[in-house]
């Protein structure tokens, strides 16, 4: 329901044959999105840095496929964009590097690849394993989170402003981002990445929240 009344609301559409939307988080609910997508009809691409959840969903059959190259999942989103095919692509990788790469297709080749985006990471609780950081592989970010939490907590932070960072360039040729009640935006904002609405006081951002604007 919430793709849906996204695509509804923010690109005016009912059929999201064709759409492409960019989300990150396999885990607990996040879980949820790969099925999401295919239900909507849309194009799918869900990052995860942990390969078992992205094995569990794809058991499961709420995940169609897993790749762990940016290339392939370009690829794929291209071709399931052009036929119209719903699709959910399990991206094993983070999803810093899948919008960075979006960027890099739009500044390229002049073609904005995703119509909706979101996040699902447990931005909650970023510190300690909500989040982890794109400048280290999973593995390597869990074992410097027990060895230095300071350090560890340094690396979320310049992560989530390149992370919005990247939001903030595709947004501003047409894709429509949203919040999904996970406190991205929140620590997004107390990292110092431009998340604030123009104009408004500093509890307002620039992008909606999921509850109040797409549910409500």
């Amino acid at each position: 329901l919430t793709v849906l009344n996204a695509g509804r609301r923010y690109l005016k559409v009912e059929d999201l044959s064709g759409k492409v939307f960019v989300t990150s988080g396999l885990g607990g609910m996040s879980g949820a999105q790969a099925k999401a997508a295919v239900i909507a009809g849309c194009v799918g691409i869900i990052a995860e840095v942990d390969e078992a959840a992205l094995l569990k969903r794809h058991k499961q059959g709420w995940l169609m496929e897993i790749s762990n190259n940016l290339d392939h999942c370009i690829a794929r989103l291209r071709d399931a964009r052009k036929n119209k095919i719903a699709l959910s692509l399990g991206y094993h990788g983070n999803v810093v590097d899948l919008w960075e790469r979006l960027v890099y297709e739009l500044d390229t080749t002049g073609e904005l690849l995703v119509d909706l985006g979101s996040d699902q990471t447990s931005c909650h609780n970023p510190f300690s394993g909500g989040y982890y950081p794109v400048q280290l592989g999973f593995e390597e970010a869990k074992q410097l989170l027990s060895t230095n939490p300071g350090k560890f907590r340094t690396l979320v932070q310049e992560s989530l402003k390149r992370h919005v960072a990247a939001i903030n360039r595709l947004a501003d040729k047409g894709m429509f981002f949203w919040d999904y009640g996970n406190a991205f935006l929140l620590e997004a904002q107390r990292a110092g990445a431009d998340v604030e609405k123009r104009g408004a006081n500093k509890t307002e951002f620039r992008y909606p929240s999921y509850v109040q604007h797409i549910m409500g």
